[in-house]
């Protein structure tokens, strides 16, 4: 498994993280077999938020009700929950985000999130609500980490103007079939190239310069849930091909090449895998470790159907 060093957070973390948002209708044995077996395989960051599981705290609870932690394992793996997200609006208010932590805490049966992410951006967000509701949490141990979800570079430095700890994540969409973070940066400034649209503000380069760990999450997906793109020969027959060839010569899966695209480039991103199948888990674990060479990178790049001038 592929690690990487992140000073801010004081320890290493796994290029993979475990997605906790399909558990909910699982046996408690087999929540445990699917976390346990991640952590065999080396990942030791598990991802939650208090919307997964169709109803409040679902996935916590049922996550805090099947897995049993001792403390020395507890201590080895980082949990990072969301909050923001509810029915109709969004809220970051002060009294939302810590009411939230209480709720989640209670749910995963846990003294302290070692992660709190803002889940979406809330546009009447007012950063000294978040900095108040983030200076208890860290007072009170209850939250050792702060970062985002789906934010822009403005969004962020927004917040930082009153945050006072490092916001050091952002998850964000990203796979080969929807790669814009990538993609527009490579055709910059080409008029009539839809391509060349920037849609979040120089993110990638933004992440970079201040040390912020982006999180890949639907890695396997095209568009905006447009459906698997790994298998999917009738709508990307170029793209699989590739898949498959570069499988088979790093003896990974074509799902472990898609995984080894993501975590290739430099930024030092994390998947952030959405499976219940152990199989799965195996399957991007091997990924992680396959280093593709830039020509290999790239060919993926265009078998996806992104333009390189």
């Amino acid at each position: 498994m592929k690690t990487y060093t992140l000073p801010a957070f004081g320890r290493d973390v796994s290029s993979i993280v475990l997605g906790m948002m399909r558990i909910a209708k699982m046996e408690d044995s087999e929540i445990d077999a699917l976390v346990r077996g991640a952590l065999d395989h080396g990942v030791n960051v598990l991802d939650h938020a208090d919307i997964y599981g169709g109803e409040r705290h679902r996935c916590e609870a049922r996550f805090g009700e099947a897995v049993a932690l001792s403390p020395l394992e507890r201590e080895q793996i980082a949990i990072q929950s969301k909050v923001g997200i509810r029915k109709g609006y969004f809220d970051f208010s002060a009294s939302h985000i810590v009411s939230t932590v209480d709720e989640s805490l209670a749910a995963l049966r846990t003294d302290y999130l070692d992660v709190l992410l803002l889940h979406r951006p809330d546009t009447l967000v007012e950063p000294e609500e978040v900095a108040a509701a983030f200076d208890a949490l860290h007072a009170a141990g209850k939250v050792r980490h702060f970062g985002v979800s789906n934010h822009t570079p403005g969004q962020i430095e927004l917040l930082k103007t009153a945050v006072r700890q490092p916001l050091i994540f952002n998850q964000v969409q990203l796979s080969l079939a929807h790669a814009p973070m990538f993609a527009q940066g490579v055709a910059a400034n080409m008029a009539g190239l839809e391509q060349s649209v920037s849609r979040d503000n120089g993110l990638l380069e933004y992440s970079r310069i201040n040390a912020m760990t982006l999180q890949a999450w639907s890695p396997f997906q095209a568009g905006f849930f447009d459906g698997v793109f790994v298998g999917d020969r009738e709508r990307f027959p170029a793209l699989n091909t590739v898949l498959d060839e570069l499988a088979g010569t790093h003896g990974v899966t074509p799902s472990g090449i898609a995984v080894a695209w993501i975590i290739r480039h430099p930024a030092n991103i994390q998947v952030v895998l959405g499976t219940t199948k152990p199989s799965r888990v195996a399957e991007a674990a091997a990924g992680s470790d396959v280093e593709l060479s830039r020509e290999e990178w790239y060919r993926l790049f265009t078998a996806a159907g992104h333009t390189l001038p």
